[in-house]
């Protein structure tokens, strides 16, 4: 097992090296550039369209996708899990409190890689046999780019990621935390797991989307409204957690500045497994939508990365910091320079235990309940990201669905047996394998994306509800996926 898990991490190392967090980054910056920070001017409309208000979208036939409010939710299900709790735990660990403010920035101009990649996945989607909606990246690579041999790489890569290799990091979170509060044998935990999420991915996306449209608000508020709690018993330490932070993410901090590129590397890392913004992963379930114009998916899938990481993970930080439940490593792996928790190992124990330190030790039941939420509603997203592309290989091959959603229940459960250290490297690896595909992709349909936005914002200027016609983008409909019924 330790040779597998330290090939595990080298080929991470290799995947996720700084070209890649450069590549985030800086494609993230250039289309917020390119494209005028939609993810600020058009924050109002973001906040209609999220509250369902397309009036178009609203005549059209409902049978043939998902609604605005449900792709929303069931994007930020996805998204919400443990990268927002576990994943911000290491981040802070190996990376430093700086780690955070990296988070923020990848999140902020994240979002407008997130409106680019979803707002495309509309603008190329396709009705299946079935008369439901069905894209994302390999569509726009193979309709956009008009490169085959492209969109079969990227839908191999989110077969083999969502479908394969992340599975495991929330089971494995799970059983953690459920063992810790219930002191419940962990296989048995993943066993039950696994059976009710059998349930739900032998389903539908709409199924899917409604398990979504339920769990989602419901699992967001009461995590906020225990992190608000926590803010207002440490209402003045506030200022010293955020200027801990600030000074670790520039280096200035006495302590936490050597690892100044360390929390460059996992604050963007973690960042983008808490929000997967680029990765492609919200413009599959984009492109499911019901929707009168690309570019309010877009708008809508922006806003879904400000709820992820801006609000969850943002509370989760807080969380550990202002209770000082967190251990800094050094760039050695090795010497700590911080160690506050007496051995707690970095993750979800971390927040565990600076809940039950603050509400009591009922408070480490009600996590276990609340990553139940968390964890359903991410791996119901993953099941149908990795189903979708499946279907996309295998054209529609019902054979293959199948057995793809029985592979992703057996990865699901490997995540509670097999070492956490590793099944956090395979996940990485493999939102790190999309991102190399997708970031590049929406960087070189950029210039579609800005055209998007340009037609949204005129048919709004001219006081009409904008409707989207793919002849004049020069998109062939064949299915009739944009057929006004």
């Amino acid at each position: 097992m330790e040779n597998f898990t330290e090939a595990v991490n080298n080929l991470d190392g290799i995947i996720w090296s700084m070209p890649l967090v450069i590549l985030c980054l800086g494609v993230g910056l250039f289309l917020s550039i390119r494209l005028k920070f939609p993810q600020v001017r058009l924050i109002g409309d973001m906040v209609k369209l999220i509250a369902g208000k397309d009036e178009a979208a609203q005549k059209a036939n409902k049978e043939r996708g998902i609604s605005a409010f449900q792709s929303f939710a069931t994007t930020v299900g996805a998204r919400v899990g443990m990268g927002n709790i576990a994943g911000i735990a290491s981040a802070i660990y190996f990376g430093g409190p700086g780690a955070i403010f990296w988070m923020w920035i990848i999140a902020i101009i994240g979002a407008a890689s997130a409106f680019a990649e979803s707002a495309l996945a509309q603008a190329f989607k396709v009705r299946n046999s079935e008369g439901v909606f069905v894209g994302g990246p390999a569509y726009y690579l193979e309709k956009g780019l008009k490169c085959k041999p492209y969109a079969i790489v990227f839908a191999i890569f989110a077969v083999l990621g969502p479908g394969i290799l992340l599975p495991g990091v929330q089971i494995n979170s799970l059983v953690i935390v459920f063992e810790e509060a219930f002191t419940i044998d962990h296989v048995l935990v993943g066993v039950i797991c696994c059976a009710l999420l059998a349930v739900v991915v032998f389903g539908s996306i709409k199924r899917i989307a409604h398990l979504a449209e339920v769990l989602t608000p419901l699992m967001c508020l009461i995590y906020i409204l225990l992190a608000v709690v926590i803010l207002c018993m440490h209402v003045t330490e506030i200022p010293a957690a955020l200027a801990i932070i600030f000074q670790s993410a520039f280096g200035t901090h006495a302590i936490f500045g050597a690892v100044i590129g360390q929390a460059i590397s996992w604050g963007v890392k973690r960042g983008i497994y808490s929000n997967e913004a680029g990765m492609g992963c919200g413009a599959i379930v984009s492109a499911a939508a019901e929707c009168s114009h690309p570019a309010k998916q877009g708008l809508i899938q922006a806003g879904s990365i400000f709820v992820d990481t801006l609000l969850v993970g943002t509370a989760t930080a807080l969380i550990v910091i202002l209770t000082g439940t967190y251990d800094v490593v050094g760039t050695d792996g090795v010497t700590l320079l911080a160690n506050n928790t007496g051995g707690i190992e970095a993750g979800i124990k971390w927040t565990q235990y600076a809940l039950v330190t603050s509400y009591g030790s009922g408070c480490g039941k009600l996590l276990a309940i609340i990553i139940v939420l968390f964890v359903f509603t991410s791996m119901t997203g993953y099941c149908y990201q990795a189903e979708s592309n499946m279907s996309y290989l295998t054209k529609n091959s019902k054979v293959a669905i199948f057995v793809i959603r029985v592979i992703f229940i057996i990865a699901a459960f490997v995540g509670c047996v097999v070492d956490a250290e590793a099944i956090w490297s395979l996940g990485d690896i493999g939102y790190g394998l999309m991102g190399w595909a997708n970031v590049i992709a929406i960087l070189l349909l950029s210039p579609l994306a800005v055209k998007l936005l340009k037609d949204y914002e005129e048919q709004k200027k001219a006081g009409v509800d904008p409707v989207f016609d793919p002849e004049k983008f020069g998109i062939e409909d064949e299915t009739g996926a944009w057929k006004q019924e």
